[in-house]
């Protein structure tokens, strides 16, 4: 057989070659910009052209620090394809892990959005290996930093002339693009994706094991073309020919429901917290066009996707993975077997994580055995993870360490079981995890039970040292705006729901529940927070 390899390039001509007029569309702080694929590729090639002429390194790191737009998707394929590693810089990051990242990927350039500058440009000193700073200019009018290497992104590109990318990148197994973890524990670890593993999962992407997206689609990925990759979206839309909507800067939920409806958009991505702000907004907008919501980044409280579901009749579609699988792992679609089953079981069936795609292998196993543990929907073990767009170590590691298992999978730090059928159903993560008494307790399952209730609308729960039972969880809730629920209300709801021993000792009312840089609840914070909390011992 023919070996072509695999490589973003790939991607990328097949977009010009088939899609060309498919449409691009940026939301901007002054109103929508209207591209499409072709004009996208002109960019790319330009940009290609630009990193040549400034003497970057043929396998050089070149960063982005941008929000979702059509300039940012030039920039997906225009790094790697030729030749050099692109890195997603976080713009979410506590001020020592951006310095961090950008040190440790020993980027020699960057590309900046202007309204970005004053969060990025106080940490210039700081940065050792960066030679070159492009700003884009989106219409903000943050000031210019008096620095020699910053470059005007228009100046520096319109001077190309277009660079024919076609076979500059010949091997699959070169590096694409680098990722960093959210950091919540150390300093973030860096995840080096390939040609190969990044054309694998964009194929994989376009599969009805995961979103079944094509040409007739309008993708909108909310989630931040800094966090893994935007999931791959912007890679599975360009080869499948999708339409891109970028929300730009603005990610309220009134704009982005102005943007879903306006736009026609089909295919939608991310976390649930911003599909929580859009539930009391949902039955103002006209969103027949839409086909799928994908949720991710955390588990998906049952009620959410309910609430999706009666109000628009479209529920969530939940989905898992890591930074560290480029991040698919499982998406949860209704299989033949439950495609006729009531409503209560499906809801059920939707609150798990769902099935693994081709290309993804998933066992549980005993954390203390290493025996690999059946899929009855019962058995909770560890959740490991391989596949052909999966890390085996991080990069500048000189070896996988105790986050690979010792016959190479990924050990996923999540405790998890798995039903007959496939299903995915995380219980926790190992660390969040409350042991009371000898019993386990899901601080997920308490927070998905806590968020049904109509007057939560956020809902986090850590584990708090208790004399007699070891430990308690302890619940920190946030109410919906205008709302008021008392501890002895909520408690009450719980007990109707739960067992006795797994409702928490207390309930405490927090503002907001803080997030990691990808918007995952940040227990690490709260635990910090109520370190010195006592739970009530009567």
């Amino acid at each position: 057989m023919q070996d072509v390899p695999l490589t973003t390039n790939w991607i990328f001509e097949r977009g010009m070659r088939f899609f060309p007029t498919r449409a691009v569309v940026t939301r901007t702080a002054t109103g929508l910009e209207r591209a499409t694929f072709a004009d996208v590729g002109a960019q790319t090639r330009r940009i290609a052209a630009a990193l040549d002429a400034l003497g970057v390194s043929p396998d050089g790191r070149v960063a982005t620090f941008a929000w979702n737009t059509a300039r940012h998707l030039a920039l997906y394929f225009a790094i790697p394809g030729s030749g050099r590693v692109m890195h997603t810089g976080n713009i979410r990051y506590f001020p020592e892990q951006l310095v961090y990242t950008f040190n440790h990927a020993e980027d020699e350039a960057v590309f900046v959005d202007r309204s970005l500058l004053p969060l990025f440009a106080k940490y210039l000193p700081q940065l050792r290996t960066l030679k070159h700073i492009v700003v884009m200019d989106d219409g903000a009018p943050a000031e210019i930093p008096d620095d020699p290497r910053v470059l005007d992104y228009t100046e520096l590109v319109g001077a190309q002339q277009e660079l024919d990318l076609t076979d500059r990148v010949d091997d699959e197994h070169r590096a694409a693009a680098i990722c960093y973890t959210s950091g919540t524990t150390g300093n973030p670890k860096g995840v080096l994706y390939s040609h190969r593993s990044t054309w694998l999962h964009s194929n994989a992407s376009l599969t009805s094991s995961a979103f079944s997206m094509n040409d007739r689609d309008r993708v909108l990925p909310v989630v931040p073309m800094f966090h893994a990759n935007a999931w791959g979206l912007p890679y599975a839309a360009f080869l499948g020919g999708a339409a891109l909507i970028m929300p730009g800067p603005d990610l309220s939920p009134a704009a982005l429901l102005a943007l879903m409806e306006s736009e026609q958009v089909t295919v939608a991505a991310g976390v649930p917290t911003i599909w929580m702000g859009m539930v009391p907004m949902l039955a103002a907008h006209d969103l027949s066009h839409l086909r799928v919501v994908v949720c991710g980044g955390s588990a998906v409280p049952r009620s959410l996707s309910e609430a999706w579901r009666t109000t628009i009749g479209l529920p969530i579609t939940q989905a898992w993975g890591m930074t560290e699988m480029s991040p698919l792992g499982t998406v949860c679609y209704l299989r033949d077997e439950v495609a006729d089953a009531d409503d209560e079981t499906q809801a059920s069936i939707r609150a798990t994580q769902g099935i693994a795609p081709p290309g993804v292998d998933l066992r549980i196993v005993d954390p203390q055995t290493r025996e690999e543990l059946p899929w009855d929907d019962e058995h909770t073990g560890e959740l490991e993870a391989r596949g052909p767009w999966l890390a085996r170590q991080y990069y500048r590691t000189d070896a996988p360490g105790e986050q690979f298992s010792p016959d190479g999978w990924l050990r996923t730090g999540d405790v998890a079981a798995i039903s007959p059928l496939g299903y995915l159903r995380l219980v926790d993560r190992t660390k969040d995890l409350v042991k009371s008494g000898g019993e386990w307790i899901s601080s997920v399952e308490l927070e998905n039970e806590l968020m049904a209730h109509p007057l939560v609308a956020e809902a986090a729960v850590i584990a708090l040292p208790h004399p007699k039972w070891g430990e308690r969880p302890l619940a920190c809730v946030v109410v919906r705006d205008g709302e008021q629920v008392s501890k002895e209300e909520l408690l009450e709801f719980l007990r109707g729901r739960l067992s006795s021993w797994q409702v928490p000792d207390d309930v405490v009312f927090i503002d907001e529940v803080p997030k990691t840089s990808v918007g995952k609840f940040s227990k690490k914070t709260l635990r910090d927070r109520f370190a010195d909390y006592t739970l009530p011992t009567g």
